[in-house]
């Protein structure tokens, strides 16, 4: 036999693996080319609605509108105009405010009945969770007009009630009350989202663990708070970040409110400096500079959080 017949056979299967890997890598850009068919409809959506928007708040707060001259560019002055405006970040203080006290009282309700619901110490627990769920249900908008009038000076139930407990007078909506009145409706409108959450965290306990600890005779108390809330606190973590970026977008019911007689000043918040140096005060270029503040600290915040959790082993 010849040396070619020979070396035949020992030269074949490289030639096999070789088209192999080439008949993989054809699937495999086949299979990433169906992945992104499948993203698509998302990235186009981020972009139009998301991307866009924030290059184009970018590009106006970098003009400056005048009555006389038009648009003349303007640079960083609108940014500079912002960061030296003491309203605008007293308003940053309130809402940071709002958030240090609603943030830890919401929290804390919901993960109470979140382990109510979950240790079934309420009869006819799915009943409650969703009533109590319902508050979330109602439009932010509806739920802001309703606590207006229940909180009305003059003529709110709720006014009625502390007149009747000998606290006359009272004005909710006044600027001494009007802080704590919108943490009341903002915990009312949110606790049964974030109990649902929690309570599907502790579903994900194991049940054996709990009986364990009912067996050995552990008070309730313990088996909350030394048991379920560790393995719930990345779920606790999540949602604290969560809503703090929702209380820096506090919006909906200060200006609600302040069409109802509340004490809302046209700076009260963030969102609502904008809103009104956008639209009431026409001034659009410097309501961009704003909003690209605001969302440069939201993006902070949001890095922040998936660092933290990264970082404690919750994210991969």
């Amino acid at each position: 036999m010849s040396d070619t017949a020979l070396k035949a056979p020992r030269n074949a299967p490289p030639r096999t693996a070789a088209a192999r890997r080439t008949r993989r890598s054809a699937w495999s850009r086949r299979r990433d080319r169906r992945g992104l068919a499948f993203v698509a409809p998302f990235g186009i959506a981020f972009t139009l609605f998301t991307i866009v928007p924030l290059l184009y708040a970018i590009y106006e707060s970098l003009f400056t509108s005048r009555i006389i001259g038009g648009t003349v560019f303007s640079g960083f002055g609108n940014y500079h105009q912002v960061l030296t405006s003491g309203a605008f970040w007293g308003g940053f203080v309130r809402v940071i405010v709002f958030g240090a006290i609603q943030i830890p009282i919401m929290l804390a309700i919901a993960f109470f009945f979140a382990c109510v619901f979950d240790l079934g110490v309420a009869k006819a627990s799915r009943l409650f969770r969703t009533i109590f769920f319902i508050p979330f249900a109602v439009p932010i908008v509806v739920a802001a007009l309703m606590w207006g009038f229940l909180l009305e000076p003059s003529y709110g139930p709720i006014t009625h009630l502390a007149n009747a407990f000998g606290f006359g007078g009272t004005n909710f909506l006044s600027s001494g009350l009007i802080l704590p009145s919108i943490i009341l409706i903002a915990i009312w409108e949110w606790t049964g989202y974030n109990s649902i959450i929690l309570y599907t965290a502790l579903k994900s306990v194991p049940r054996d663990v709990v009986e364990a600890a009912i067996l050995d005779d552990t008070p309730l108390w313990k088996i909350i708070l030394k048991i379920k809330l560790p393995m719930v606190r990345p779920a606790i973590v999540m949602l604290i970040f969560l809503n703090s970026i929702g209380a820096l977008q506090l919006f909906v019911e200060p200006e609600i409110l302040s069409y109802q007689g509340g004490s809302i000043t046209n700076t009260w918040t963030p969102i609502v400096d904008v809103y009104n140096t956008s639209i009431a005060n026409a001034q659009y270029n410097l309501g961009a500079a704003m909003a690209v503040v605001l969302g440069l600290v939201i993006i902070v915040v949001s890095v922040a959080s998936m660092i933290f959790r990264r970082q404690r082993g919750e994210l991969s």
